[in-house]
C-alpha cells in the first residue's frame, strides 16, 4: 500500500500531459474520491462535470485570465473537470447561515477538490487546479444552473513532465500553540 504522506508530498500541479486517453475505470475511481469527501452536515454540496469533448474545452480555454499557465492543459487534457458548488445547503441550519463565513460550500469543495487531484495522482495521473477564469462565461458554457457556482477546473492527464517541488515553510513557521 502506497503511503499517504508520499502521496500527498509528491503530487503537483501537471500542465502538460501525454496524447493519451484515460479509462472511464480511472474517471470512476477519482469520481468515487470525491463522493467520499466529508462535508458540512453531510450536504455533499458538489456537482461535478466530466468534459471531454474539444469544442467544449477550447471554449473552456478562451475564459482563462491572460497568461494563465494552466490555460493550454484545459485542451490538451484528455478530461476537464468543472467542480461546482450547489448554494445554500453549506453552512445552513434550517435555511439559515449559521456561521461568521456563510455559504460553506467553498471549504467542502475544496476537500472534495483535494480528494480528486490526490487520487488521480495516486493512479498515476496529473492535475492542476485552474481559478484563474471567467466563471460566469464557463458556467453560461457547461450550462449550469442557476442556483449553483462553477469554482474550478481541473485538467486530468497522464503527466508529460512533472515539475520539482516548490519550496514550503517549516512546521515552526506556521504552527502556534495554545494562542496566535
Amino acid at each position: 500500500m502506497t503511503d499517504l504522506t508520499e502521496i500527498i508530498k509528491e503530487r503537483r500541479s501537471i500542465r502538460k500531459y501525454e496524447e493519451k486517453n484515460i479509462s472511464e475505470e480511472l474517471v470512476g475511481k477519482v469520481l468515487d474520491a470525491v463522493r467520499w469527501t466529508p462535508s458540512w452536515v453531510n450536504t455533499q454540496s458538489w456537482e461535478v462535470i466530466v468534459v471531454k469533448n474539444k469544442i467544449i474545452k477550447e471554449r473552456l480555454q478562451a475564459t482563462t485570465s491572460k497568461g494563465n499557465p494552466a490555460a493550454k492543459a484545459i485542451v490538451t487534457a484528455p478530461v476537464v473537470f468543472a467542480v461546482c458548488g450547489r448554494l445554500g445547503k453549506s453552512g445552513y441550519y434550517k435555511d439559515r447561515v449559521s456561521t461568521k463565513f456563510g455559504d460553506w460550500y467553498m471549504f467542502d469543495l475544496g476537500l472534495a477538490t483535494q480528494n480528486l487531484c490526490l487520487m488521480a495522482h495516486h493512479l498515476g495521473l496529473g492535475t492542476v487546479i485552474v481559478g484563474s477564469l471567467n466563471h460566469d462565461e464557463a458556467k453560461e458554457i457547461l450550462n449550469i444552473p442557476a442556483g449553483y457556482e462553477l469554482v474550478v477546473l481541473i485538467p486530468m492527464g497522464y503527466p508529460a513532465k512533472t515539475p520539482l517541488a516548490p519550496k514550503r515553510r517549516e512546521i515552526n513557521e506556521f504552527t502556534h500553540y495554545d494562542m496566535f
